[in-house]
């Protein structure tokens, strides 16, 4: 994690980092002000603080409660050493806890982060630099690739360059546009099982995970997930991308075409095939500005499209990139070695997902793979028994449905929670897809974290629901029926075995889908140095069904972005118009604005966590409407999902709104006691919100510029580097 240093007055200093701000001083003997912990403080503070996080975590997952649990940490000072330190901690315990539990709330201390890194004795490399911003050296973990093709030389089925050549290339890629990439954290929880999370440490909005069998297979799983979201803009699908990039001479790429809708909206000529069309509009309803791109928001440009080279016959055609982002998410995208290493992971995955669904939604048994194929891949089974050694039984199933795709599945139970988690995986090589489907079960999973797992139902709406698809799109974390645990297998066993070269397999993959009568379209992006693919298939590949494209697309946001960011500007007209106009949308009034209008606000503020109905009772309040506010205030603290400080705002809101709508109260004689329950600052912006004095308390005015919004012009600051890029590449 980058933590940025700002000097402030005196010996105060403030340390930036994700979307958090910590304020250090030094004690008026050492020369400050007192006015906050010193650095040192906060440092004896993490470990405390670390320590009681595991003790919930342990006692959460066992329904212990903890408000009669006590954890102390004291540093016990060497005399002739000041450096060298023991650290105390201690746990008050109440008497009914069973000793296992005793023991395991113990062990669960001995698992803090802060002190294993603290026992590991941590390096620390001291440089300077000419400027911190533009360093944008990689912050990878060394000893994990090599330099001019130095070193180990580590081969994996479907590479087609040695692990470390390929860190060594990716690196490259991202260093050359200016950005650093640090881990996050690494998971090895059970043997030839890595994953790990990367992220752009100037906009960790941008991040990845990766998984596989090693570390260095797992960091080049990770690093080709992050250059293949840069070039298909994954990272900015639904975000506004501001004047600048909206008015430049390209929004995507320098090869994207803009098409006027007809005259009565029609979609244009130049969009799409006949194919595409009836399935995208098969009743006829989709219309041109369905299809107007929500990042730029420039509809008098026109539908900003895609080329796309359509398999069959090498024709060009025109995606509009609304559809892509409204429809496909990442589904159909990977980065490679070759174009034909990642046709072969992006087919692949593909494949997974929509064999998978197929699965999911028809409850298929699928056959188990016998233990006699299993044991010709020992290090899977090494990592499946130290799973069930953990107490969690897993099942390894061939997903192939008769050997007619390259997909297997390995579920894990865990029978403390009765929940299950179905992980697919797919590859032309058997034993691949296997270790896919384990690596993809554990990939950022601790063993904790398998106690949120949904448990398996028969109710078969539950599991066809559209919903449960996205979620098992996301983590595969989606609900499962229990018809899947059957004995009675729907499909014989097939030991498949579609490999070969990747130009072989790209092949064969294509072949598969041609046999199914399924056109697919191919877009390659070269323009950052490694070889991109992304591929539609419409009809198959879609994670969100194509209805959405009239009646959920992310271009709503079109409607609402420039009054909710200009917010505080609106007169009362145009604050009963944006109103008027969010009632008849019946958008789903739990949405976050940030969905709806696709800004990045800081999660940790008002506007982070506003949504359409807290946004509704505002205006209404702005507007003086109070029976109105009321009604909706209460609905708020009825599902209120805010911070508890914004939840004590809006209790004392349906306070006074009750009493400035009941004629025989009067609000002086509550409001000495109101400020004692409330607090004076929250009473005076209730009052002023109610009066009409206030307006949008809590929410810092914006505009369309987005000023002051720093998480989201970080977001745009990263998506400039690529924008800079294909600039300068098409020069």
């Amino acid at each position: 994690m980058e933590i940025k240093v700002n000097y402030l007055d005196n010996l105060r200093q403030e340390a930036l980092f994700d979307d958090f701000t910590v304020i250090t001083d030094q004690p008026i003997r050492y020369k400050g002000d007192g006015s906050a912990p010193g650095p040192f403080d906060y440092f004896l503070a993490s470990s405390a603080l670390c320590a009681a996080y595991f003790v919930r975590v342990y006692c959460n997952a066992r329904e212990i409660p903890t408000e009669n649990i006590r954890l102390s940490q004291n540093n016990i000072v060497d005399p002739e050493n000041r450096y060298n330190q023991i650290f105390k901690i201690q746990v008050e315990l109440p008497d009914d806890i069973s000793e296992k539990d005793r023991i395991g709330i113990l062990r669960s201390v001995e698992r803090c982060s802060v002190k294993r890194v603290i026992q590991n004795n941590p390096e620390f490399q001291i440089e300077t630099v000419k400027s911190i911003d533009e360093d944008a050296q990689a912050l990878l973990m060394s000893g994990t690739h090599v330099k001019d093709g130095e070193g180990e030389s580590t081969w994996i089925e479907g590479k087609d360059l040695p692990l470390e050549q390929t860190i060594a290339n990716m690196t490259k890629i991202l260093s050359d546009l200016g950005m650093k990439i640090e881990i996050a954290s690494w998971r090895n929880i059970v043997p030839n099982v890595w994953s790990l999370h990367i992220r752009d440490a100037a906009s960790p909005m941008c991040f990845t995970n990766g998984k596989g069998a090693t570390k260095e297979a797992a960091l080049c799983s990770a690093l080709g997930e992050f250059i293949e979201r840069l070039s298909c803009n994954f990272f900015y699908n639904d975000q506004f991308f501001g004047p600048e990039i909206a008015d430049s001479a390209f929004v995507h790429y320098p090869s994207e075409r803009w098409f006027q809708p007809g005259p009565n909206d029609e979609l244009p000529a130049e969009i799409l095939d006949d194919h595409c069309r009836a399935i995208f509009d098969p009743e006829g309803e989709l219309r041109g500005s369905h299809l107007f791109d929500t990042n730029s928001g420039r509809t008098d440009r026109g539908i900003v499209s895609l080329p796309f080279k359509r398999h069959s016959d090498g024709k060009t055609v025109w995606f509009p990139s609304n559809l892509i982002e409204n429809l496909y998410l990442s589904n159909g995208m990977s980065a490679g070695n070759t174009i034909a290493e990642a046709q072969v992971q992006c087919l692949s995955e593909i494949f997974e997902r929509a064999v998978k669904k197929q699965i999911i939604e028809q409850e298929l048994v699928l056959p188990d793979v016998p233990k006699a194929v299993l044991a010709k891949y020992p290090g899977i089974v090494e990592g499946i028994e130290a799973l069930e050694a953990q107490g969690f039984p897993v099942l390894v199933k061939d997903a192939s449905l008769g050997g007619r795709y390259p997909v297997a599945c390995v579920t894990l139970m865990n029978p403390r929670t009765g929940g299950v988690f179905a992980s697919f995986g797919a590859h032309p090589s058997l034993q691949v897809a296997i270790e896919r489907s384990l690596t993809e079960l554990l990939q950022g999973r601790s063993f904790e974290g398998m106690n949120d797992l949904p448990p398996p139902t028969f109710n078969s709406q539950a599991v066809s629901e559209p919903n449960n698809f996205v979620e098992h799109f996301i983590d595969s974390s989606g609900v499962v029926s229990w018809r899947f645990f059957s004995a009675r297998a729907d499909v014989e066993f097939v030991e498949w075995d579609f490999s070969g070269s990747n130009d072989e397999e790209t092949a064969s993959l294509f072949g598969i889908l041609e046999e199914e009568g399924l056109e697919t379209y191919v877009a390659i992006h070269e323009d950052l140095g490694a070889p991109v693919c992304r591929i539609l298939v419409p009809g198959y590949s879609e994670v969100y069904p194509v209805e959405d494209l009239v009646w959920d697309n992310t271009n709503m946001a079109l409607a609402f972005r420039e009054d909710i960011l200009d917010l505080h500007a609106l007169n009362e007209p145009q604050l009963t118009d944006l109103l008027e106009r969010l009632d008849e949308s019946e958008l789903d009034e739990q949405m976050k604005i940030i969905t709806l209008i696709g800004i990045e606000f800081d999660e940790n503020t008002v506007w982070g966590q506003l949504t359409i109905l807290e946004l509704k009772l505002l205006i209404n309040l702005a507007l003086g409407r109070l029976e109105d506010a009321l009604d909706q205030v209460e609905m708020f603290l009825q599902f209120n999902d805010n911070t508890v400080e914004r939840g004590l705002f809006y209790q004392a809101i349906v306070a006074v709104l009750q009493i400035a709508l009941d004629e025989e109260l009067e609000l002086d004689d509550y409001l000495y006691n109101f400020k004692r329950m409330f607090g004076e600052e929250t009473m005076a912006a209730v009052v002023g919100s109610v009066e009409g004095s206030v307006r949008f308390a809590g929410l810092t005015p914006t505009n369309v510029q987005l000023e002051g919004l720093d998480r989201h012009q970080r977001l745009l600051e990263s998506y400039k580097k690529l924008h800079a890029a294909r600039t300068a590449r098409q020069a």
